[in-house]
């Protein structure tokens, strides 16, 4: 099966994709392109996805770097190859390095400023986000040289808010960082609420200053053939869930 990747136009200066399910080795309830080093699929077959990812990035294997994501707002400048310890984002100047993040309903982000030759990939869950993951990864794309009024930000394939029901306790996290934080919130079912996760994150890429923002608008939960979801294999009762993977390079 023939890959298909998502692009955008804001980052057509740069090699980059937002990679979906489609075109990769795993079978089962992995299906497809798993990356996910974390997931319990056949450690051989997510290298041979991990391959092919690299192959349509132009880059060797071990130039496609990752971190070990724990949901924090912790940014690593990565200046060479091989293992970049925990972290949620990376940023680079270096050509020839692809930055990659694994997703399965969480905000992958990926950065570029033309003109400095700078950019960043960003895993941003709802924790991530409001921690200031985001704001912080433009601080580091800065102190390399870029500018953040300069610089594009693409959201990719993430849970869309009418997937994402949570409970009262979770929007009274985002009210104590900021009341106004009410407005990414719908009501649902009972004392359940609908969050929504990119739209939130626009808000903070603007808010810091960003020069151009926009999600792709693809929802993970919603579109099974072309994305894994953690909430849906959760829905679904399944024992994993694949992971899907957004990359960057110069």
């Amino acid at each position: 099966m023939t890959m298909e990747i998502l692009t955008s136009d804001a980052l057509s200066d740069a090699r980059h994709g937002f990679f979906t399910r489609r075109g990769g080795a795993s079978s089962g309830i992995f299906s497809g392109l798993n990356c996910g080093t974390g997931s319990s699929d056949q450690s051989e077959i997510v290298a041979i996805n991990r391959n092919r990812v690299a192959s349509a990035m132009a880059v060797m294997p071990s130039a496609l770097l990752g971190v070990h994501q724990v949901h924090s707002a912790k940014v690593v400048t990565v200046t060479t190859g091989g293992p970049q310890g925990k972290a949620d984002a990376m940023v680079t100047d270096v050509p020839g390095l692809a930055l990659s993040i694994l997703t399965a309903d969480c905000m992958p982000v990926l950065l570029l400023d033309t003109t400095a030759q700078v950019i960043g990939a960003v895993h941003a869950g709802w924790r991530g986000a409001l921690e200031g993951v985001l704001e912080a990864t433009l601080d580091a794309m800065e102190a390399l040289g870029a500018d953040r009024g300069e610089t594009s930000a693409i959201i990719g394939p993430c849970i869309s808010q009418r997937a994402y029901e949570v409970g009262p306790e979770f929007l009274q996290a985002f009210l104590d960082e900021d009341p106004d934080n009410e407005w990414f919130f719908a009501s649902g079912e009972g004392d359940r609420y609908l969050f929504d996760l990119p739209g939130f994150g626009l808000k903070r890429l603007r808010d810091a200053g960003v020069g151009h923002a926009e999600w792709t608008r693809h929802c993970t939960y919603s579109d099974p053939r072309l994305f894994y979801s953690y909430r849906r294999s959760v829905h679904a009762g399944e024992a994993d869930y694949g992971r899907l993977i957004s990359a960057i390079r110069l």
